[in-house]
């Protein structure tokens, strides 16, 4: 069974910097793409930013910049540092990641799993 542990959410002044993190466990063959999205309230869905197996990264346009989003790939663990937060940042975020296990035969399985999220608020 695979599972995401987010951590590292909390409340934070304008201005000011949070790192969150999201680990992965389970049986884990191997883990592609990952990323972290946010959902603020009345708003939809949206991706915040994605890096792959390789370290290629992307962002939103409205993170690019102060956003960064690394990997530690022993850890199977994914990070998002957060610098000079706005208060418009405030949203639930949620950990995504692209994961393969190994069934039953050997039989690779490759499919989406998510995080339960973590609740950032940034005050003015």
């Amino acid at each position: 069974q695979v599972q995401l542990v987010e951590s590292g959410g909390g409340l934070v002044q304008a201005g000011g910097s949070l790192r969150l993190s999201c680990a992965a466990s389970g049986s884990i063959f191997s883990i592609r793409t990952m990323g972290w999205y946010r959902q603020a309230p009345g708003k939809q869905r949206e991706l915040v930013a994605t890096i792959t197996a390789s370290g290629n990264t992307n962002y939103a346009d409205s993170v690019k910049g102060r956003f960064t989003i690394s990997r530690d790939n022993v850890k199977n663990t994914v990070y998002l540092l957060m610098n000079s937060l706005k208060p418009e940042d405030t949203a639930v975020y949620y950990c995504n990641a692209h994961i393969w296990t190994k069934q039953s035969m050997g039989v690779l399985d490759g499919r989406d799993y998510w995080g339960q999220g973590t609740q950032v608020t940034v005050s003015s």
